[in-house]
């Protein structure tokens, strides 16, 4: 591959200055916010439709969409591609779902998504924590992916280059960039709350847009043009071009089921929420939602689609079917849009100027993971103080001493997450069975399947108004079980069952997965709908003055 002058060195200074201006935001952030927990959480409820798109975008393209989807599609072939078509998906589900959860919120002063759950339902405890451990297991997996997409990032950025530190032993790029992103985003977190996340997310969605453009226009000039592209893509193995690829990880089945349900799912997890609830105005979110369904669908594919399929001509994967490995110059999937964009930017720009934008680009692709790591963390941190430490640890306790309990809430998670990416980069080599993090993507949907089962309570509280608290607990509790054995998430901890009690039904939760492809999604929601549907049937309905409240709520236009 073809480097720029000190490609390293210039990387460094652009990587160092970006995150001296993330943290800039951050004490900007914290000196014009007030000590109190909707500032800190939701920015005073006050952001206004430019800066709400933005961190929406920054939030929803993660390095599951810079790192991991590119990836896949190198490793998989061009059927997962079509997640792209998740997008306009996510720019309806602002669109229908945003702006009636803003009015509610802004109405009843709610912060996470338990509160307006648990307040429609009448369910303080039970269907509180529920939702509040849905929303963990998505936005754990998900800070876990961000900082994993530090590493990776690190890790071509300065290939083969090692920091020593005394009797702290010698740590390699990729351990040196998952630490530096950790600390960085936590940091202004922690910091600014709400309005530095969402600050920096502005500066970050920016980043994420040019980048992807830049990442296609870089794998086509590899090809020389178009034309060029197109006959090296014709040249791929028939089974790269069509479902369910190489590894037949993706049948037609599975991979609709993704499209139906993953972007449904990005937009209802905690984060997100609590931006739908930071909007000044519903205007600002229908605003966002356009974007979505207009603007983001040609970036995406061009980012995604040409990116993977022009990165398997460029470097073809190793062997054939499920047993194929990475390019030896690639060494992982996830780190496909990395390596086209060092080789081919200084080419194709001159090397002076094709080095600088190649790190300006390879800074975006850290940015896409700050933006989703910081909005998570967050999100965490309001999960944990509003749904638990007030309901249930100390409901006596200050709104100061909350706000620090939240902090410290963000230092704990980015350190736990810290060490298990960590340590699966280094079991890795070790063959170890510890590996948990896998693909990006992967990972990505493990996650999007447990956030997903908010949905149908979404749905009914919003629109339908018929399902009642023990239906949408038993409903929600069904979801996530099912969504667990039946994901991606459950695979390495079925190969522990070989020889014990468990491997009967192992081998039946394989045997259904295997006979009906389905992405987590599909499977959680598959058990929570019957469940919600038939145990509303016959429980308790939500009592009609909260039914009429909701209803009026979310007609009701903004002030």
């Amino acid at each position: 591959m073809a480097n720029g002058p000190n490609f390293e060195g210039v990387a460094i200074v652009i990587a160092a200055l970006y995150l001296l201006v993330l943290l800039g935001l951050g004490v900007v952030g914290y000196l014009r916010s007030t000590p109190s927990e909707e500032d800190y959480y939701l920015a005073g409820r006050s952001q206004g439709w430019f800066v709400t798109s933005l961190t929406i975008i920054a939030t929803f393209f993660s390095a599951f969409a810079f790192l991991g989807a590119p990836g896949a599609v190198y490793r998989h072939g061009v059927v997962f591609a079509l997640f792209a078509l998740n997008v306009p998906l996510a720019g309806a589900t602002v669109y229908l779902l945003g702006a009636r959860i803003r009015r509610v919120g802004q109405a009843k002063h709610f912060v996470t998504p338990a509160d307006m759950i648990s307040d429609y339902y009448d369910s303080p405890v039970t269907l509180r924590l529920l939702v509040a451990l849905a929303g963990y297991l998505y936005a754990i997996p998900y800070v876990m992916i961000q900082i994993k997409a530090g590493g990776e990032i690190s890790a071509v950025m300065f290939k083969g280059q090692q920091l020593a530190l005394g009797p702290f032993g010698t740590f390699d790029a990729f351990q040196v960039g998952a630490v530096v992103l950790s600390l960085i985003t936590m940091t202004y977190i922690m910091i600014g709350g709400m309005r530095s996340v969402a600050w920096t997310d502005a500066l970050q969605g920016v980043l994420l847009i040019g980048g992807m453009l830049l990442g296609g226009l870089a794998v086509i000039s590899a090809f020389g043009g178009v034309r060029g592209f197109g006959a090296a893509v014709a040249e791929l193995p028939a089974s790269s071009l069509t479902s369910p690829g190489p590894t037949n990880s993706f049948p037609w089945s599975k991979m609709l089921t993704i499209v139906m349900f993953a972007s449904v799912g990005s937009l209802v997890q905690p984060a997100q929420w609590m931006r739908f609830y930071s909007a000044a105005s519903s205007k600002s979110l229908k605003r966002s939602a356009l974007l979505f369904a207009i603007v983001l669908p040609p970036c995406f594919l061009l980012g995604v689609m040409l990116v993977g399929l022009g990165g398997q001509s460029l470097f073809p994967l190793v062997g054939e079917g499920a047993d194929a490995l990475a390019h030896p110059l690639v060494e992982q999937p996830d780190r496909i849009l990395i390596v086209v964009l060092r080789g081919q930017l200084p080419i194709m720009l001159g090397a002076t100027v094709g080095t600088i934008v190649a790190s300006l680009v390879i800074v975006a692709i850290m940015a896409a993971s700050m933006s989703t790591a910081d909005s998570n963390l967050h999100a965490l941190s309001a999960l944990t103080v509003r749904d638990v430490y007030d309901r249930f640890l100390r409901p006596q306790s200050t709104q100061r001493e909350r706000l620090w309990v939240g902090r410290a809430v963000i230092v704990l998670t980015t350190l736990v997450a810290l060490v298990m990416v960590l340590r699966s980069y280094s079991s890795q080599s070790a063959s170890s069975s510890f590996d948990v993090m896998r693909m990006i993507a992967l990972l990505g949907l493990v996650a999007i399947g447990f956030s997903c089962q908010l949905l149908p309570l979404t749905i009914d509280m919003l629109f339908l108004r018929r399902g009642t608290a023990a239906g949408a607990a038993c409903g929600l509790a069904a979801g996530l079980v099912g969504a667990f054995f039946f994901g991606g998430m459950f695979d390495p901890l079925a190969d522990t069952a070989t020889g014990t009690m468990w491997e009967p039904v192992v081998a039946v939760i394989q045997g259904f997965k295997r006979a009906v492809p389905m992405d987590s999604t599909a499977w959680g929601l598959l058990w929570n709908v019957p469940v919600f549907v038939l145990v509303s049937r016959f429980t308790r309905p939500v009592a009609a003055v909260k039914r009429d409240e909701y209803a009026r709520l979310v007609r009701e236009p903004d002030a």
